[in-house]
């Protein structure tokens, strides 16, 4: 990566962390934390999973309590989960995949994301997959936000599936954050569920970023709910399949004001049977993802801590600036 690059990454940061202390600091009304979970027939939920099967691992109670109310259920998959070159060996069985390989992992991933969400009442009109590079979102929001991005892993620098939201489209960030202002315009949530920018993994922090930033711009970022799916080594625990025990917050994001989503025996029930239709998954992550089966789902009002944010923000402004003062005026 160049020099600019770099800046232009760090400057993005900066920007996003200054958007997250302006929105947590905005006056949230007419959407108290414990509104979340008393669906209406004239709700709207909209999960944003950055991968097939984190729909599942992080909502499934919430998106069953809400068709069971009558409301409307969309999901929006950001990737399709092409970039997991382990899965595809044992997937396809051979130890050279190349980039065919992957992306038909990509289509398998999907076929398993439709068969869960119908499994929860989901219906097929209200499934979006958008079809971005799996490990490529964090790219797309800051040095690729106009320039094409190549995914590492099938090559493609356009979404390459036909059953995706706009296929063809090229791999920016531009293309990325249209597509999902387009999905959240046409579904027009009541509720919208996204990651916490303090996930472990690089693509649910970015997508985070997006979804804050989207529905702070539409000013409904009262609306929306956090969730955590990548906590940080050992959690959740116990791994495995342990129905009764409580999902309790990871040490990472624990001073959260998280609110507990109780889950019936049957609702349980029909989450870990949603999960086990990820068959590629399974195949290396069973015990993590049978984790997320507990008596409880997690749901947070707030991204971040305001204090993380702006010990964040007076970090990475500094280095941005360090850097910014240093280049020729014509690159700033």
């Amino acid at each position: 990566m160049n020099s600019t690059c770099t800046i232009h990454a760090r400057l993005r940061q900066a920007l996003c962390a200054l958007l997250l202390v302006a929105t947590l600091g905005a006056p949230h009304v007419g959407a108290a934390a414990s509104d979340f979970g008393r669906f209406a027939r004239n709700d709207v939920l909209l999960v944003v999973a950055p991968h097939p099967d984190d729909e599942t691992l992080c909502c499934a109670g919430a998106i069953q309590r809400a068709r069971a109310a009558g409301a409307r259920v969309a999901i929006v998959w950001i990737t399709s989960g092409d970039g997991f070159e382990l899965d595809a060996h044992l997937v396809e069985h051979r130890f050279f995949i190349g980039t065919q390989g992957l992306l038909e992992l990509a289509r398998i991933r999907m076929q398993e994301a439709a068969r869960a969400a119908q499994l929860l009442a989901v219906a097929p009109a209200e499934q979006f997959f958008l079809g971005y590079p799996d490990g490529g979102v964090a790219e797309l929001l800051g040095s690729h936000h106009d320039l094409p991005y190549r995914s590492p892993h099938t090559g493609a620098v356009a979404v390459p599936y036909s059953q995706a939201y706009l296929p063809g489209a090229a791999y920016t960030g531009t293309n990325l954050e249209r597509d999902l202002r387009a999905v959240i315009e046409r579904m027009q949530p009541t509720w919208v569920l996204a990651p916490t920018p303090l996930d472990a993994h690089e693509d649910h922090r970015a997508t985070g970023e997006l979804v804050i930033r989207t529905m702070e711009s539409l000013g409904r970022a009262a609306r929306v709910r956090y969730w955590i799916v990548h906590g940080g080594i050992g959690w959740p625990w116990p791994r495995g399949l342990h129905p009764e025990d409580a999902l309790l917050p990871p040490r990472r994001a624990r001073e959260l004001p998280w609110q507990d989503f109780a889950l019936t025996s049957a609702e349980r029930d029909a989450k870990a049977s949603a999960i086990g239709v990820y068959e590629t998954q399974l195949l290396l992550t069973s015990s993590f993802m049978l984790s997320f089966v507990k008596r409880n789902e997690i749901y947070s009002s707030a991204p971040l801590l305001p204090a993380l944010v702006q010990h964040d923000i007076v970090v990475k402004t500094a280095a941005a600036e360090d850097l910014t003062a240093s280049l020729p005026h014509a690159v700033k």
